[in-house]
């Protein structure tokens, strides 16, 4: 069984919003958070959130343009992306936890949904 299951991605203009969902099925986190990998790139990380408390941290990247927040009562978490640059072309992976350290890196985050496409056209 998956446990992350992400939605919302797509095709769009530079300058354009987009928001991107990660539904938790059937259990919750104590943190989750979205990572993407550009073509040619590694994966990197992106915004992550504490599910209790809501507390949250960015990459300098799309630090001010993305918002990363929780619906406790959906168990979803969104990326509302805006302001979007052709450079934020990538596949976006959500990803959970349940530590409380290194929220920026990957290998500390044991569940990961199938990831969902964003293209940014220029």
């Amino acid at each position: 069984q998956v446990p992350l299951v992400e939605s919302g991605g797509g095709l769009v203009q530079t300058g354009g919003s987009l928001r991107l969902s990660c539904a938790a099925s059937g259990r919750t986190f104590y943190v989750m958070g979205w990572f993407r990998q550009a073509p040619g790139k590694e994966r990197e990380f992106v915004a992550a959130i504490r599910w209790s408390g809501g507390t949250t941290t960015y990459a300098d990247s799309v630090k001010d343009r993305f918002t990363i927040s929780r619906d406790n009562a959906k168990m979803t978490v969104y990326l509302q992306m805006n302001s979007v640059k052709p450079e934020d072309t990538a596949i976006y992976y959500c990803a959970a936890r349940n530590s409380d350290n290194g929220l920026q890196y990957q290998n500390l985050y044991g569940y990961w949904g199938q990831g969902t496409q964003v293209t940014v056209s220029s």
